[in-house]
């Protein structure tokens, strides 16, 4: 897993990779087949489980701003069984890494029946979901051998993000440059996963740490909130305690009721170029949580100095777009899982329970 961790950077650029032309402007040979369907898409529906959902959940608020395309979220095996709306000019987006998840599988069959469009996003050559699919995005994360993924979620966010900014790009105009400028600044991103890993010293040491700690939650807003959840789902997966994400604005709708003295609290905070004040509201809630004597653990862009006063501890990640954070973001908490786990004396590659492929529904 460690290993897979500091693959992080290679798999993100391999995922990007060939998806220009010489004008910055997106080519995906994989989907020209259906192109002329693409177009008329007024409506998307993800559908995935575990991860791989917060992989989806993440790519709404991106999609959704870039194409004003309505997206929603479904986990695979509640998918066939609530009657979803589909139709011709749906698209059906599934998204697993192996490709051979069944509730996965079974949820794109269904919304084949259903008429739509289905385009899958996976990491595995050959595999059935790709081939039940009308088109597939691979990621080009490469074998993923720990069973809690890691390189495959930002894999998978990424070629989300390809396969909006492609949308945005068919729809022209505005939605065009726009697209255009999103790629060059995901290309990017890299680099950036480069320099965070090379500052986990300190995580590493707040894991070693905290090893006898018996409950975490975290908190986001935004694009935050997904990686908040895979953040909680990491330490499940991994160190075997409870841990919650929470979207951040819930926090006085109930969940405050958790907060006690020497609770440990991540909180994502959203860039402060983020819209809607968002930024100014999660430095609230720290301040909020502080106050009840929560130990607050604040992952915060480079240059924000509004956390400061409020921070038990600050995880600073490099400066980006806010769409793009989720892809740096999630890294301290993977990194945090990995390490809490390990001062377990826990098989981190091998968890309890779990496999890797989930073929059964």
């Amino acid at each position: 897993m460690e290993k897979e961790i500091h693959d992080q950077p290679h798999a993100v650029a391999d995922t990007l990779l060939g998806r220009t032309d010489e004008a910055g402007r997106l080519v995906l040979d994989e989907v020209r087949i259906p192109e002329e369907r693409l177009r008329a898409v007024e409506r998307i529906t993800v559908v995935a489980c575990g991860t791989a959902s917060y992989a989806g959940m993440v790519a709404k608020y991106a999609i959704e701003h870039w194409t004003r395309i309505p997206v929603e979220v479904a986990l695979a095996h509640e998918f066939r069984y609530c009657d979803p709306i589909v139709d011709e000019n749906t698209l059906v987006v599934s998204i697993s890494q192996s490709g051979e998840t069944m509730d996965t599988l079974m949820a794109v069959k269904h919304a084949t029946d259903l008429g739509a469009m289905t385009l899958s996003v996976c990491n595995t050559h050959g595999s059935t979901i790709p081939r039940e699919s009308d088109a597939v995005l691979y990621t080009h994360a490469g074998p993923e051998i720990a069973v809690a993924s890691t390189k495959a979620f930002l894999a998978q966010i990424t070629a989300c993000y390809v396969l909006g900014l492609y949308l945005a790009q068919l729809r022209g105009e505005t939605y065009a440059d726009d697209a255009k400028a999103v790629m060059r600044e995901l290309q990017e991103i890299p680099a950036k996963i480069e320099d965070l890993l090379g500052r986990m010293d300190r995580v590493q040491e707040m894991a070693e740490f905290m090893a006898d700690t018996r409950t975490v939650l975290f908190l986001g807003r935004n694009v935050g909130y997904p990686v908040a959840m895979e953040g909680a789902l990491k330490l499940k997966e991994l160190a075997y305690i409870h841990a919650e994400g929470f979207a951040a604005g819930e926090l006085k709708h109930g969940p405050i009721a958790l907060i006690e003295a020497g609770q440990p609290v991540f909180v994502i905070v959203p860039s402060p170029d983020t819209p809607h004040e968002l930024h100014k509201k999660v430095v609230s809630n720290i301040q909020e949580i502080r106050a009840r004597g929560a130990r607050t653990l604040v992952i915060a862009h480079d240059g924000d100095d509004d956390v400061e006063p409020f921070a038990s501890e600050v995880i600073r990640i490099p400066a980006c777009a806010p769409l793009l954070a989720p892809l740096l973001a999630v890294v301290p908490l993977q990194v945090f899982a990995l390490h809490l786990a390990t001062a377990k004396g826990l098989d981190v590659d091998q968890p309890r329970n779990l496999a890797k492929s989930v073929t059964v529904e």
